[in-house]
């Protein structure tokens, strides 16, 4: 990550907040006349048909496409991985960035599979955020600055942004997110993340009880509770959805982190994720219960918890098969099929 971003204030987010451009109902509306004319009985593809009226309304276009998607994977490191909260060491974050940029990574073989285009964005790995249990995790300018250079994943021509993260000690994190935006109790949203045992779980429960208590200002607004308890890929992530909501590009959520990365901004505004689809219900017990908070339903349910963005590649291929149905499928008036009466 550059040093050299331009200076962003919380204030310019919540400005940016205030005045984010809703849905184009033009497009949604021929979207949805144009299904009423497919050739197939009413609501029988189900959620592609969602998903193509989706594209086409936060494209503001129609015919939606999507032929240029975009993966992006945000990568960075925590203080609270020192806690012992993780599997592994906080070294397999660069190892990994590694390994995504030789192609060996299961995003990789997604990406392929879905002809995207997969960009991985490190950000100052070898500088972890401070260990939130401690006080915060970044300051302002640091949250801001980082939220900025997310925002420049967003670029002329994407079509459609599948957001991904890697990260040691993010699960962690996401957990403490999701307890100081949401409530309950630290075990409600604490699960085992890379694989940690007993004593694992338990130590992470305990880094989300400290953080929260050390950060109480993180209960009383979602960018505070982003900078005190997120970490650098989380708040990437966070600016890159608001960039791709003012250019009006789709996106997929990954799992647990990156849904409790997109939850800060539900958080300001319930209508912030409205441009957004949760690709994977990951088996991390939070990521549940936040979709519940969220109001929104997973595309996928199987049993994945790897992060690196590989449910929302995986996703992909669904969204371009609800484009390619609306598109290319013949009306009845075009084929000739009787359609039904009344």
């Amino acid at each position: 990550m550059s040093n050299q971003q331009p200076a962003v204030t919380f204030e310019e987010i919540r400005a940016l907040l205030r005045n984010l451009p809703g849905p184009d109902l033009d497009a949604g509306t021929a979207a949805l006349q144009r299904e009423r004319q497919l050739t197939k009985p009413a609501g029988a593809l189900g959620r592609l048909e969602e998903l193509a009226q989706w594209v086409a309304t936060w494209q503001g276009q129609h015919p939606p496409d999507i032929r240029r998607p975009r993966v992006a994977v945000f990568a960075g490191n925590h203080g609270v991985a020192a806690r012992g909260v993780s599997a592994y060491p906080a070294a397999v974050t660069a190892q990994m960035v590694a390994n995504f940029q030789n192609g060996g990574a299961a995003v990789n073989q997604l990406c392929e599979t879905a002809d995207a285009d997969l960009r991985v964005y490190e950000l100052d790995l070898d500088n972890p955020t401070a260990d939130f249990t401690q006080g915060p995790a970044m300051g302002e300018e640091e949250c801001c600055r980082t939220m900025a250079y997310g925002m420049m994943a967003v670029e002329m021509g994407v079509q459609l942004l599948a957001l991904g993260e890697m990260g040691i000690g993010n699960s962690t994190s996401a957990a403490a997110l999701c307890l100081a935006l949401f409530g309950g109790e630290a075990a409600d949203w604490t699960g085992r993340g890379t694989g940690v045992d007993d004593e694992g779980l338990a130590r992470k429960v305990a880094a989300v009880e400290a953080g929260l208590a050390a950060n109480p200002q993180a209960k009383e607004d979602p960018l505070e509770a982003l900078r005190r308890l997120g970490g650098y890929e989380l708040a990437a992530i966070a600016g890159a959805i608001l960039a791709a909501r003012v250019a009006r590009v789709p996106v997929l959520l990954d799992g647990f982190a990156c849904t409790a990365a997109a939850a800060v901004l539900f958080k300001a505004d319930r209508r912030a994720l409205d441009h957004c689809v949760v690709a994977h219900r990951s088996v991390e017990p939070g990521h549940g219960r936040l979709l519940e908070a969220l109001g929104k339903e997973a595309l996928l349910d199987l049993g994945m918890r790897l992060g690196e963005g590989s449910g929302a590649a995986l996703a992909i291929n669904i969204v371009k098969s609800a484009v390619a149905c609306h598109a290319g499928m013949a009306t009845f008036a075009d084929a000739g099929v009787s359609n039904r009466e009344g």
